[in-house]
């Protein structure tokens, strides 16, 4: 309800920096509601760049939310969110570009508005998934959006995320797949233990030169190792 209030009536009156902190506030206070603590890893190697295009693996609604405890960013979600009931709307006052599933031309619109947004300074971030996957898995990283990383000549910085328990091990109430709702996965996380949300940072992948299939494989391997996952093909 502190989000939905500091949207409606802070933010028309606040600036870019202002509205990055408020985000990150809320998203954390959301988070510990959620029982959710967050864990920053900087596996970087130093190899890190402030202004690229951010990427991760996808595997809760909850990813939004601890990304933005460390970079606030404007996310490309799948448009379904935008009907969720509070959150969806607080997403998209966070800065949230909804994306149809299958209408290739609004792809199209919404890539020459992701290229014009990281030029202008602003931090893009998408799941190359398309959508999540089971804790252990990762699914192929499709690689259209990519492009708009070459196009505006950033590198892409990649993360991982992962949901562990007090043992470490995955927690399998962070799983958001198939037909559970969000109204099931709400309740499913608020009954559980409390989980610890894990952001590792990864070297930033250069895109000079690159095309963005080879962009794509070199960062969906990245998360893999990082994950432990091997390739079933």
């Amino acid at each position: 309800m502190a989000g939905l209030l500091t949207c409606g009536l802070v933010f028309p009156f606040s600036s870019y920096a202002r509205r990055e902190y408020l985000i990150r506030r809320w998203s954390k206070k959301l988070l510990a509601i959620c029982t959710v603590d967050v864990a920053f890893k900087d596996h970087s190697g130093g190899a890190v760049a402030e202004h690229a295009m951010v990427i991760s693996n996808h595997i809760s609604w909850l990813d939004i939310f601890v990304i933005n405890t460390l970079h606030p960013c404007h996310f490309v979600a799948k448009s379904d969110i935008r009907s969720w009931p509070l959150l969806g709307w607080l997403c998209e006052k966070a800065g949230t570009i909804f994306l149809a599933r299958g209408k290739q031309r609004e792809v199209r619109r919404i890539y020459e508005g992701l290229v014009h947004q990281i030029q202008d300074g602003k931090r893009v971030a998408f799941f190359p998934e398309g959508t999540t996957a089971a804790q252990g898995n990762v699914l192929s990283f499709h690689a259209n959006l990519f492009e708009a990383a070459i196009e505006a000549k950033v590198p892409v910085q990649t993360f991982v995320l992962r949901y562990v328990d007090a043992q470490g091990k995955f927690h399998p109430a962070a799983d958001f797949i198939g037909d559970m709702t969000f109204v099931e996965s709400m309740g499913a996380i608020l009954r559980a233990p409390r989980m610890t949300a894990e952001l590792i940072r990864l070297p930033a992948i250069p895109t000079e030169g690159a095309h963005r299939r080879e962009v794509a494989q070199v960062a969906r391997a990245a998360v893999m190792r990082e994950l432990g996952v091997a390739d079933p093909a």
